[in-house]
């Protein structure tokens, strides 16, 4: 890759990074829950997803999905039902704050992190978001010279979006943890995990519905 052509890759590739989405939303929930490493670990989930993206596109199975209804169907329905899971779990969280408030009379503590928890949410996140298919597969081969293997370039351009992606979300998340106390205040709290919980299932149905 000359260098021209890595300047315009990493330009695309943070301008993509910087707009919000999903895996935005899912970071600030995520350090909003259990800290700066929750929100860190769930970054790395989702960031390590990009090479299950880019090698799936290099090995030109992203085409069978996108020519395939059923399958592109399939993998939309599974996202989008992960995401409304995601939100209702939310939802679960306003529910078990306010209970504990009545019974107990004070703030629910920030919940501890769990290493797998984080991982598997971030990664299930992004690799389950046809919407990234969609664009590794726009993407990439504006960057891929056909002289070279298409896998290793692929690789290489994943591993800038990881790196990239990994710095912004942990920033993030580190703002957000800066945060915590203002967010883990009982009526705060239910608000935040409300709102989140809310535009997750929204995308999530947005996702389902769209063709």
């Amino acid at each position: 890759m000359d260098t021209h052509t890595f300047a315009a890759c990493l330009i695309a590739v943070t301008l993509l990074t910087l707009t919000p989405g999903v895996d935005t939303m899912l970071v600030i929930r995520n350090s909003a829950r259990g800290g700066w490493w929750d929100g860190a670990a769930s970054s790395l989930g989702i960031c390590t997803g990009l090479f299950v993206h880019a090698t799936v596109s290099a090995l030109g199975i992203s085409v069978i999905l996108l020519q395939t209804a059923w399958a592109f169907n399939s993998l939309k329905l599974a996202g989008a039902a992960y995401l409304v899971w995601l939100g209702l779990c939310s939802w679960k969280r306003v529910i078990q704050g306010r209970q504990s408030i009545i019974s107990a009379g004070y703030a629910s503590q920030q919940e501890s992190f769990q290493l797998i928890r984080s991982l598997r949410e971030g990664f299930l996140s992004n690799v389950l978001n046809p919407k990234t298919v969609i664009f590794y597969m726009a993407f990439l081969p504006q960057f891929i010279d056909p002289t070279q293997p298409p896998l290793m370039q692929s690789l290489f351009i994943a591993g800038l979006h990881f790196c990239i992606g990994m710095i912004y979300q942990c920033l993030l998340a580190a703002m957000v943890n800066r945060a915590k106390r203002f967010l883990q205040q009982p009526k705060i709290n239910a608000i935040f995990d409300g709102m989140t919980g809310t535009v997750m299932m929204l995308i999530g149905l947005k996702l389902a519905t769209d063709s």
